[in-house]
C-alpha cells in the first residue's frame, strides 16, 4: 500500500510518501515561508526525486486539525483537490494525535502543546502500551483547546512523568515549572514538531481500519472559531 501524507497544521510544512511500512521520502520545512509557497513545490520535488506516479497511491493522509486556520485550509484544499482529481480517499489524522505519535514507545505520558493564542493550547494526553510486539497509542485526554493551567492540572492528577512537544513549548516553557508537581521533560528537536511521516504512519493504521472518507466529504477540524469569526460574533 502506498500513501501520500501532508501536514500544514502548524509552523512546519511537511510532505511524505510511504509504502507499506517503509518511508520512501519526506520533505519538511520550518522556515520563514508560507505553506502556500512551500507545500506543492515540496510535493513536486518528492514526486520527481522518487519517480512517483500519483495514480499509484492508494490514499492521501492529512493532519486535519486543530491548528493554524490558514495552514489547515491550505492542506485541506490541497488534499481535496488531489483526491478529487485522482479519485483517491482521504485519511484525516487528528493533528495532536500525530504530534504525540512522534514519541511512540516512550514510557512517559506525552503532552503535545500547540500555541492556540489567547493563553490557550491545542493539546491532549497520550501513553504508549506495548502489546503483541508493537506499541499502541492510547488517548488519555482527547485533543482539545484548553488553557495551559487546565492541562497542567490534568497532568498533575495523573501523577506520572510527562514529556512535552510542539510549538507551544517555547511559548509556555517559563510557566510549566510553576504549574507542574510531577517530573517533566521536553522532546528533542528531531521529535518536537509535526512530521508528515508520522501522519503517514497513523494514516496507514486508520486506512487499514477503514477510517477514511471520500475527497468531497473531507473538511478540517478547527475545534474553535477563527479570530475573524469571533470578531463578527462579538461585533
Amino acid at each position: 500500500m502506498k500513501l501520500l501524507a501532508l501536514d500544514s497544521s502548524g509552523l512546519v510544512a511537511s510532505v511524505a510518501v510511504t509504502q507499506d511500512d517503509t518511508l520512501i521520502a519526506e520533505f519538511t520545512m520550518n522556515y520563514k515561508k508560507t505553506h502556500s509557497q512551500t507545500l506543492v513545490p515540496m510535493m513536486e520535488a518528492i514526486r520527481q526525486m522518487t519517480d512517483l506516479d500519483l495514480e499509484s497511491i492508494d490514499a492521501i493522509a492529512v493532519a486535519a486539525g486543530p491548528g493554524s486556520f490558514t495552514g489547515l485550509r491550505i492542506g485541506s484544499a490541497t488534499v481535496k483537490g488531489l483526491g478529487l482529481a485522482l479519485d483517491k480517499p482521504i485519511v484525516s489524522v487528528p493533528t495532536v494525535d500525530g504530534l504525540a505519535y512522534n514519541l511512540c514507545g516512550t514510557a512517559d505520558v506525552v503532552c503535545p502543546i500547540m500555541d492556540a493564542r489567547r493563553g490557550q493550547v491545542y493539546t491532549g494526553l497520550y501513553e504508549f502500551i506495548y502489546t503483541e510486539g508493537r506499541y499502541e497509542m492510547k488517548t488519555l485526554v482527547h485533543q482539545c483547546a484548553a488553557a495551559i493551567e487546565t492541562i497542567a492540572g490534568q497532568i498533575n492528577q495523573l501523577g506520572r512523568r510527562v514529556i512535552f512537544l510542539g510549538d507551544g513549548v517555547p511559548v509556555f516553557q517559563g510557566k510549566i515549572p510553576e504549574l507542574l508537581t510531577v517530573p517533566y521533560s521536553y522532546a528533542e528537536s528531531f521529535q518536537n514538531r509535526q512530521r508528515a511521516s508520522v501522519v503517514a504512519a497513523l494514516g496507514m493504521q486508520y486506512y487499514r481500519e477503514g477510517k477514511y472518507e471520500k475527497a468531497e466529504d473531507h473538511a478540517p477540524e478547527y475545534l474553535r472559531l477563527s479570530q475573524a469569526e469571533r470578531e463578527r460574533m462579538e461585533g
